[in-house]
């Protein structure tokens, strides 16, 4: 032991390490022993009620809200001189007078043009007053008169061409609404018989009458099915012969039927003309269609008859409607064809009546034209008065009255120019023009505002949260305890960039002014970007998010233990949250987990943060 204890003293720094070593070694084993005896506690906090506001704050400084050099838009000699340097202004007030004697001129020019156009778009509008059509019509009368005994004097042959014309004028007139007439009862027919020739091929009528035949047939399968086998090739080949035809019947129907539904009686001659054609050689394809299948059917009779077999009841049924139908459409038929031949004749009469009536025009003596001509004139005349003022000329004119307005305004703004006048209240801060002195585009004068706004410089994260009209309040660095209110009068729309950070400047209009406020003061302004009053709110530390994105809190249960509550979110400032729904006014939420070591005495905490804050009234 003297040994060791000699060693010690002799290698003391040594020996001190070894020693703080053991100590180190044991205080480990022990604290990780008793390092599994942790306790955790919670901090609380309860949901309160109240106003909670969101703001955006910065510094910036006092500047007067405008200066204006003014400088005229117009040229010309100054007559008047109506302000002085220093002298209050009102928006609207004269600075100087510039002489507008042509402007004067081009706004009288531009008046009395505008009135001239507007009488004469008057006139248009106006109707026609009885005296004014009773005029036209006796003028008529006059030039008919003169005509009537022109033309007794004219020899008999050219009266009598005149009354050969209008008769066959008439007649040709009629041969166009028969033969539409025609076209019209010809449809009352076509459709009932199409769909008939139709079901006789392909409908199951057959087979669903028929015991003997298995239900779910066509009519075509039916009959083939119910030929005797020799004949079968045979009727076989009257089918193909019906379908064909009954499928151009079909085409020539639906093509016709188009044209049928787009047409009138009041459509053009040539209209009804190529309607008759068309409606005609529909008609004939039909006809065939029911002959083919007529034929069809009396093949298909005429085996089963030899063989003693029975003809089936619906089979009879459709030869009786087939002679109804040939009867309706050969009627149809004779119709159309009448018409057709009616038309042709009554055009060829109609030409050589009005070629008639050419010749002897050619011969007859020029008063006559004359007279024709100045009737025609006269008619004209008055129907184009009672049917009022064509809609193009009316437009026209009222196109023309608006450009006169224009120019009278063009003219009346150019006049207003030569008036130089105060854009807004403030001071004059100098007059540079005097009488007589020419104005140009030189500044005349200048005004500044009495008026003094905050500017500031926001980033582009508070920028975008600033809305023109907003609440703010401003205080000062060299005037304690001044607060001024004001609200948001501009804001950029394009931001500045330097060094790659976007700013944008904002002006704050105060809402009074106070003489110690001073242009170039630093100034310190929140706005207010949103307020909700009587809202429910937490801490932001209380507020945790789930991993779908949605927002819940934590309370303590009856046993002391955190458990979830899912919670809708508001407006949030820097500190609290506000909480629309979830919770109540008075509920206890955890804004803070503490876990602490018992043997060491140390503690780790998370999810700390402040409680309630924000700017609050």
């Amino acid at each position: 032991m003297k040994k060791i204890i000699a060693k010690i003293k002799k290698h003391k720094i040594i020996s001190l390490i070894i020693l703080l070593v053991i100590i180190g070694a044991g205080y480990y084993g022990y604290a990780k022993y008793q390092g599994g005896k942790t306790t955790v506690s919670y901090t609380t906090a309860a949901v309160e009620k109240g106003t909670l506001v969101v703001s955006v704050s910065s510094s910036g400084q006092i500047s007067a809200s405008n200066q204006v050099d003014i400088t005229p838009k117009v040229s010309g000699d100054v007559t008047k001189v109506a302000v002085t340097g220093g002298q209050e202004v009102k928006a609207g007030d004269l600075i100087a007078q510039i002489d507008a004697t042509t402007a004067y001129k081009a706004v009288r020019d531009a008046s009395a043009n505008l009135a001239s156009s507007q009488l004469s778009l008057d006139k248009l509008k106006q109707a026609a007053d009885a005296n004014t059509v009773l005029q036209y019509q006796n003028s008529i009368t006059t030039a008919q008169t003169a005509l009537d005994k022109l033309k007794l004097s004219q020899p008999i042959d050219y009266q009598s061409a005149q009354n050969t014309l209008q008769t066959a004028q008439n007649t040709l007139t009629k041969a166009y609404n028969d033969a539409f007439t025609s076209i019209s009862n010809s449809f009352l027919n076509l459709p009932t018989v199409i769909t008939a020739l139709n079901d006789i091929l392909n409908s199951e009528t057959i087979s669903d009458s028929e015991v003997s035949l298995g239900k779910g047939q066509s009519n075509v399968s039916a009959l083939l099915n119910s030929t005797y086998e020799t004949d079968k090739s045979k009727i076989q080949s009257y089918q193909t012969i019906a379908e064909n035809d009954y499928a151009a019947a079909r085409a020539a129907y639906d093509a016709n039927y188009s044209n049928f539904k787009s047409a009138s009686v009041y459509s053009s001659n040539e209209t009804i003309e190529s309607l008759v054609a068309e409606t005609l050689a529909t008609a004939k394809a039909v006809a065939q269609a029911i002959k083919s299948e007529n034929n069809y059917l009396a093949v298909w009779s005429d085996s089963r008859a030899l063989r003693s077999s029975s003809i089936f009841a619906q089979v009879a049924t459709y030869k009786t409607n087939l002679s109804t139908y040939s009867g309706q459409i050969n009627t149809n038929l004779s119709s159309l064809l009448s018409n057709q031949a009616a038309l042709q004749s009554d055009k060829e009469a109609f030409t050589t009546a009005n070629n008639n009536i050419k010749t002897l025009k050619q011969n007859q003596p020029l008063d006559l034209v004359a007279a024709e001509n100045s009737l025609k004139e006269k008619q004209a005349a008055l129907v184009e008065l009672l049917a009022g003022t064509d809609k193009l000329d009316l437009k026209a004119q009222e196109l023309a009255v608006q450009q006169k307005r224009n120019s009278l305004l063009d003219a009346q703004t150019t006049l207003a120019d030569y008036s130089i006048k105060a854009p807004f209240d403030g001071v004059v801060a100098a007059v540079n023009v005097k009488v007589g002195d020419t104005a140009g585009s030189s500044v005349i004068a200048t005004i500044i505002t009495k008026q003094q706004i905050a500017e500031l410089s926001l980033n582009e994260v508070d920028a975008a949260k600033i809305k023109l009209g907003q609440k703010a309040i401003m205080t000062f660095d060299a005037i304690d305890g001044l607060e001024i209110t004001g609200k948001v009068a501009d804001l950029d729309t394009v931001g500045t960039v330097s060094q790659g950070v976007v700013t944008y400047n904002v002006q704050i209009v105060f809402d009074a002014q106070d003489s110690r406020v001073k242009s170039g003061m630093s100034t310190n302004a929140t706005i207010i970007t949103d307020a909700k009053t009587d809202a429910l709110y937490v801490a932001n530390s209380a507020v945790k998010t789930g991993t779908s994105g949605d927002k819940y809190v934590q309370t303590l249960s009856a046993a002391g233990q955190p458990q979830n509550i899912a919670v809708t979110v508001g407006i949030a400032n820097d500190t609290s949250t506000e909480i629309t729904s979830g919770l109540s006014q008075g509920d206890k939420v955890i804004t803070q987990t503490i876990n602490s070591s018992a043997a060491a005495g140390g503690s780790s905490s998370a999810n700390k943060g402040g409680g309630f804050g924000g700017i609050r009234f």
